[in-house]
């Protein structure tokens, strides 16, 4: 049984199917839509203040800033501010279509040169792999850099559109051409970007602390692997190789998780987050006005607006839950040692004591339980204390263990409740790790490392015994969770970049409708206030596109120090089976590569699908506005341009929304084939459950993905 299923899981987990979960498990987060969407209004909402460039003119140089205007070029005409926010916006669509499409050309390369790093890994000396893994590894990290300066360049285009549009509504305010109600509402939207902002730059900032970590992680995977197999009990190889694979699994968790940190939108949901951990200080009211608070709530979540800090996000670490819980794997597994004993109603004693050591096994959990909790003590946060209270919990289960002795009898009342908190913390770890898979978007069903599975079949070795077909029913559970909540948030962000469309169709139908006498300042600032939000959900992309390059270049730079290092200097002795510390060094090895490749994978079919989009609905709209802010305005054809470009860009939006709701429902008709493959393949093999254990396992998998999580969609 236990050898079908390990060959189910495998046939589950293959490379091409982690590749294509992950792609679903990161799509709310990570797709093409939202790089796309906001653009045919923006290039319309372009067009239009070329049209109202046309109208009266006048300065808004009354009050300048004292280092003067850094964006604004022409403070002394409006209608030239106008025009300048317009060109800037046109250069930034055309420098976003070129880069992505060489984006595109650098990523299809990334799969050979992953093929070749496990061809030379799998089937080379150790001398062979020391001299030609680096080049492909190097290749890979060549490529991210090379794309990380592509992204980085478009991102600052948008940037500079950003940039202008908000001088030009503060210079705007300071030459006081607007009062009341709307200059409030203004005020308001140019701190709550001032705040996108400090959140971006802060989550810049962390994403470089991460590396660090994610560093020192694969260094402490090394040592705890030598200090789990140099202590480990006789008979309970198993038991060592299952935490050996939780040290990898950590490896995946962190890695994982800051991928989908990293992906996560830094908008209102981002800035909820952060102003909900506690790291938010003063009020906003000292730069919006007292009665602005109240109404921020409707852009940045209700009830913020009077806890905005000056300091968003102080002393917050946004990566510190994705460190702790990259141990949930560890966790279960030692404390899945402890339920090993557990048959029934009784203690395997005779296994728990180790005649030739006269001492219980259980010693050796201890020690992991100890180790593990001196990496969680160096950290903080609630996650942190959760993981530690479950070491403590399995420290003090095995203290009363080490009590023990074959000489004598416990009686019953002891022995049962002993077996209840061995059952109770496996309970907790699995809760615990469901919330890890819930929050660092790691697959329920992940594949064993090659290395290891490899040395496995050749020993005739089997994973712990009669917990297979439990841990096979949780990851069942566990991936129908996790898909379920996949699907609902990709739905929620679909529903928000319908309802953001909507918001801009309303206020660019207002305008269209609007002739050139009748449009007063009031509208025109109205425009440049949606232009600046459309501009700002696209930055955002561009963003998370440079993390996510910088994530890919930083996992190849470990891998070429650390880990390479690491795999020349490891010990080639086998000592208790055939899985020695060289080879587990090798599944490191592997795992980085696999997971730079796999966000290298995600990312070249974001912008496959870009480029051919954006050919096909957005560059004629990009041409048309340059050629409309080329035109005399005064000639007859420009109000027919004008009407050419509000027509196509009108088209171009409604083309691109069905692409988004038929993509919907591919998303939702490869997670059911995905969730009904999982369930016809691994489910048929298993043993019938009793009802009590379906309800066990479907109350502790909903526990995780409980409404802690939701806040993160």
């Amino acid at each position: 049984m236990d050898k079908q299923i390990a060959k189910t899981t495998q046939s589950l987990t293959t490379a091409a199917e982690m590749r294509e979960t992950t792609k679903m498990l990161m799509k709310p987060n990570a797709n093409w839509e939202e790089y796309l969407t906001p653009a045919p209004l923006s290039i319309a909402i372009m067009g239009e203040l070329v049209f109202i460039s046309h109208c009266d003119d006048f300065s808004i140089n009354k009050n300048p800033p004292k280092g003067g205007y850094k964006f604004i070029k022409y403070p002394d005409s409006f209608r030239a501010c106008l025009m300048q926010v317009c060109n800037s916006g046109w250069h930034a669509f055309n420098e976003a279509h070129k880069n992505m499409d060489q984006i595109r050309i650098h990523t299809s390369t990334v799969p050979d040169y992953m093929k070749a790093a496990v061809k030379i890994l799998f089937n080379s000396t150790d001398k062979i792999i020391e001299a030609l893994l680096p080049n492909q590894l190097e290749n890979i990290r060549t490529i991210a850099d090379e794309c990380v300066i592509l992204a980085d360049s478009v991102e600052k285009k948008y940037t500079d559109v950003i940039n202008l549009i908000q001088e030009l509504l503060e210079a705007c305010i300071n030459a006081e051409h607007f009062y009341g109600e709307e200059m409030e509402k203004v005020k308001m939207k140019l701190e709550e970007n001032k705040l996108r902002e400090q959140s971006a730059r802060q989550l810049s900032e962390q994403s470089k602390k991460v590396m660090e970590a994610m560093s020192k992680q694969m260094e402490e995977a090394q040592d705890a692997y030598k200090k789990a197999m140099d202590s480990l009990p006789s008979g309970w190889e198993m038991i060592g190789m299952d935490v050996v694979e939780s040290l990898s699994s950590g490896m995946t968790a962190i890695m994982n998780g800051c991928v989908s940190r990293l992906s996560d939108p830094i908008g209102a949901s981002a800035l909820m987050r952060t102003f909900r951990d506690g790291a938010v200080g003063k009020n906003v009211g000292k730069n919006v006005g007292k009665n602005v608070g109240k109404n921020v709530g409707k852009n940045v979540g209700e009830n913020v607006g009077e806890n905005v800090g000056e300091n968003v996000g102080e002393n917050v670490d946004e990566f510190a839950p994705m460190t702790a819980y990259s141990k949930s794997a560890e966790i279960l597994k030692v404390a899945g040692s402890l339920e090993q004993l557990v048959s029934g109603s009784e203690i395997d004693w005779e296994d728990l004591y180790d005649q030739k050591n006269k001492s219980v096994k259980t010693e050796w959990t201890e020690e992991q339980f100890k180790r593990i909790s001196e990496d969680l003590e160096e950290m903080s946060g609630d996650v942190c204390k959760k993981a530690l209270s479950l070491c403590k919990r399995g420290i003090t289960i095995c203290e009363e263990l080490a009590t023990y002795t074959p000489d004598q009898t416990w009686d019953e009342k002891k022995t049962k409740q002993l077996i209840k908190d061995i059952k109770k913390l496996n309970d907790r770890a699995l809760t615990f790790d469901t919330k890890s898979k819930a929050a660092s978007g790691t697959p329920a069903l992940t594949a064993k490392p090659p290395m290891m599975s490899k040395a496995d079949n050749s020993s005739g070795g089997k994973s712990a015994g009669q917990r297979a077909s439990e841990n096979a029913r949780f990851s069942i559970e566990q991936s129908q969770a996790q898909l379920s909540q996949v699907r609902q948030s990709y739905e929620k962000s679909v529903e928000n970049m319908e309802k953001n469309q909507k918001e801009l169709t309303d206020i660019l139908v207002e305008m269209q409708n609007c002739k050139l006498n009748e449009i007063d300042f009031d509208t025109k600032i109205k425009m440049l206030v949606k232009g600046l939000d459309a501009m700002g959900r696209v930055k955002e992309q561009w963003e998370k596109m440079v993390r996510f390059f910088q994530m890919v270049s930083n996992i190849v730079k470990i891998s070429l120090s650390k880990t390479m290092h690491n795999f020349i200097k490891a010990a080639d002795d086998i000592k208790m089976f055939s899985y020695n510390e060289k080879l587990f060094v090798k599944d490191l090895l592997y795992k980085q590569a696999f997971e730079a490749s796999n966000i290298a994978s995600l990312i070249h079919m974001i912008s496959e699908t870009y480029t051919e989009v954006s050919n096909k609905y957005l560059m004629d709209r990009v041409s048309s506005l340059g050629k409309l802010m080329a035109m005399d305005k005064e000639r007859p054809e420009f109000l027919h341009e004008r009407l050419e470009l509000q027509e196509s860009c009108d088209k171009a939006q409604r083309g691109i929304l069905q692409l988004v709701l038929k993509n919907k429902k591919e998303f939702e008709r490869q997670t059911d084939a995905r969730m009904k493959k999982i369930e016809g393949d691994l489910k048929a093999i298993l043993p019938a459950a009793e009802p009590e254990e379906t309800e066990r396992i479907k109350e502790i998998v909903q526990a995780g993905f409980s409404k802690e999580e939701e806040d993160y969609y």
